[in-house]
């Protein structure tokens, strides 16, 4: 992966360890900017917050943060966590219990003299909507409460990197939503990298500028919300970020160029084909939004291309929205896509009714191909 930036100005990490939990992940995060990792349990997420933060060494790589080499495993420098400046929030707050708000913020303050640091802790205190709380033990704060004492501990250390690991976890819907908000309004005066690992894809893409997929310690694909969710590099990353239509199909060379072959259709591909031979295998994704369904009462107007007839397998209603579950004939894997209740109705969607739904051309997205053309159809069971 090329580093598109100045290593310097952020948080820049390239680490390796071989054996039963290894990892290979190289990431970077500019000041302002929140990363987020993502990926299942035990995918190294944790793993390579430690790293940074120094409470692990891994076997080989480095972590440079603001142009200084905090860890660099062929030198071996090694800084301790007090020396790297970082701020930590764990998902379970990590408070100490006897200690109260303002104390437990002043445990990050050892740098200034003891008269002051309940002052300072008290400002902290306020900068999370906390003022007048600083006497209160944790036993005594809401959960959200306790993670907001949590936050403002770990940016009293004035980081020049924050890392949150799973931070909104054990708090309720509410809460969490409200801990969100409050975390985009921070954000926009910490000039500092902030790195969230989160399994909650719906977190991650509305916090994050950038997400970083990983796997088992490896880092698949980094790029914005929106480039991931149309054009996951593999079949692999598609599936844990939890996207359905993943199909395969084959090359055709027709009249009008070259399409993609899926069952009896022979769709349209915006980009992607050239350069395939006809017959080649493919595997390809379409994202939801490009899936259109095509209005009964006026089936002309609108987006005509790729026009493929199927039948209703599911429709799940799901308050304002529905999910929608298409059979397409002699087609193994369904469409998927969500779509507004009133729309769903209005369209007389019911499960075994027969819609038409075009496939946006841009949408269609080729992930694997074999450049070599596969065998006949009926010697090459799927």
């Amino acid at each position: 992966m090329h580093h598109h930036q100045d290593v310097h100005t952020g948080l820049d990490v390239d680490l390796a360890q071989p054996g039963p939990i290894p990892l290979e992940a190289r990431f970077a995060c500019r000041p302002g900017e929140l990363l987020a990792l993502v990926g299942p349990s035990g995918s190294g997420k944790s793993t390579l917050l430690r790293a940074i933060a120094g409470l692990y060494a891994p076997a080989s790589g480095t972590v440079r943060c603001g142009g200084e080499r905090w860890f660099d495993a062929e030198q071996g420098v090694v800084w301790s966590p007090q020396r790297r400046r970082v701020g930590l929030v764990f998902q379970d707050y990590a408070l100490f219990p006897h200690l109260d708000a303002a104390d437990n913020i002043a445990t990050a303050l050892g740098h200034l003299p003891r008269r002051e640091r309940r002052l300072r802790a008290a400002h902290w205190l306020e900068r999370v909507n906390l003022e007048g709380l600083e006497r209160r033990l944790p036993r005594e704060l809401s959960g959200g409460q306790r993670q907001r004492v949590a936050l403002a501990r770990a940016l009293a250390r004035e980081p020049q990197v924050l890392l949150l690991d799973e931070p909104f976890s054990a708090v309720d819907q509410v809460t969490r939503r409200r801990l969100q908000r409050e975390l985009v309004q921070l954000r926009e005066r910490l000039n500092i990298p902030i790195v969230l690992v989160t399994h909650d894809l719906n977190e991650a893409s509305a916090l994050a500028d950038r997400l970083c997929v990983l796997h088992g310690g490896r880092t698949l694909q980094q790029g914005t919300p929106s480039e991931l969710f149309r054009r996951p590099d593999s079949p692999e990353v598609a599936r844990l970020l939890d996207r359905p239509n993943i199909f395969s199909g084959r090359v055709v060379d027709t009249a009008q160029g070259l399409r993609l072959g899926w069952g009896e259709w022979c769709l349209e591909v915006a980009a992607g084909l050239e350069g395939l031979g006809e017959g080649a295998r493919v595997t390809w994704y379409l994202p939801e939004s490009d899936i259109v369904l095509q209005r009964r009462d006026r089936p002309s107007r609108g987006v005509r291309e790729n026009l493929v007839t199927a039948r209703v397998d599911e429709l799940l209603v799901l308050g304002g929205q529905s999910s929608v579950t298409l059979r397409v004939p002699h087609e193994s894997q369904p469409l998927r896509f969500d779509i507004s209740t009133h729309a769903a109705r209005r369209n007389g969607l019911a499960q075994g009714a027969w819609v038409n739904v075009s496939l946006l051309a841009a949408g269609i997205h080729l992930m694997q191909a074999d450049k070599l053309p596969a065998l006949p159809a009926d010697d090459h069971p799927d």
